[in-house]
């Protein structure tokens, strides 16, 4: 890949991507190099459908079917980024099914916006998640490849449903999707009408406890995997889950209100994620167990740890 084409990929990641650029500074220029590239392109394929005020979904459908193209080599790329992408994917191995697995999903985001069950979510996120944490699992070329993949998903699906957590604002206002199954709405007395009119409730309220809950399964699934990836890229990957975790005490500081106020990480508060996370990892190079002491993230028994939060104040830890 020439520098030219690293420069595109890293500025549209450092201007859409704050959180994961972040930990993605830590990574080793290897892999952040090819980090860059790969969310690059992610943010191509996902502005063609967020961004479509306007755009008939004819033209977006035929977008992303030109971007296919380019990005799996059946097209002269466009741009830098794709034909950085183009590169990345033959030297890594990127299968095909992969790359069409996540531009599939993209596709479904034209048509569809809700989600009557977390399996319909689940499967939508194969490809807009777990294609994304299999993709930079091959950048990172760990030894046990085959072991490490599967939290790897499980990871991605994790920072996908705290975006679509802390993005329920957004989401509804701008896009009229709501990504919170239609399931857990009923379970708990809420409503899709609701969320339209940005209604607040109680019931809304455990219906978000509901999915944060289901969200923190998939970051200690994910976690778990971390001692598979290669040594120099534990801690920023830790770093990544450490900082989208970290959107949960936010919503869980705001009452689980989301529809008034979308949560958002000043950098004070990543700079002390960041910060408390490597200190830790200096003394314990235990994933799991530094994710359990500085993470957002209950235990899976829910017993409160010690440890103190250094946000103003105070965070609830666990």
């Amino acid at each position: 890949m020439q520098q030219e084409h690293i420069d595109a990929g890293k500025a549209i990641q450092k201007q859409t991507g704050k959180t994961f650029y972040l930990a993605t500074r830590f990574l080793p220029k290897r892999v952040r190099h090819a980090t860059h590239v790969l969310y690059a392109f992610f943010r191509i394929a996902d502005e063609i459908v967020d961004d479509a005020e306007g755009v008939p979904p004819g033209r977006q459908r035929a977008e992303l079917q030109s971007l296919r193209a380019q990005a799996l080599g059946e097209a002269d790329p466009e741009e830098p980024v794709l034909e950085a992408f183009v590169e990345l994917k033959s030297r890594y191995g990127i299968a095909d099914e992969e790359v069409a697995e996540f531009l599939d999903a993209m596709a479904t985001d034209i048509t569809t916006s809700r989600y009557e069950t977390y399996d319909d979510l689940e499967s939508y996120m194969r490809g807009s998640a777990a294609a994304v944490g299999v993709m930079m699992t091959a950048i990172m070329e760990p030894e046990m490849e085959e072991t490490a993949l599967p939290h790897a998903i499980k990871l991605g699906e994790a920072f996908q449903l705290t975006n679509f957590l802390r993005d329920v604002r957004e989401d509804v206002v701008d896009r009229d999707r709501i990504y919170l199954p239609q399931e857990t709405l009923h379970t708990h007395g809420a409503s899709s009408e609701q969320i339209e009119r940005l209604e607040f409730s109680e019931e809304f309220a455990a219906a978000m406890a509901d999915e944060l809950d289901r969200a923190e399964c998939l970051y200690r699934e994910g976690v778990a995997g971390i001692r598979y990836l290669p040594a120099d890229c534990q801690l920023p990957v830790l770093l990544a889950a450490v900082l989208y975790a970290e959107h949960h005490a936010l919503i869980r500081e705001q009452g689980y209100d989301v529809l008034s106020t979308e949560p958002s990480l000043s950098t004070t508060r990543k700079l002390i994620c960041v910060a408390k996370t490597r200190w830790h990892w200096h003394w314990n190079r235990d994933p799991e167990a530094v994710f359990q002491r500085v993470s957002a993230v209950p235990t899976a028994d829910g017993e409160a740890d010690s440890r103190g939060s250094g946000h103003g104040g105070g965070v609830p830890t666990r």
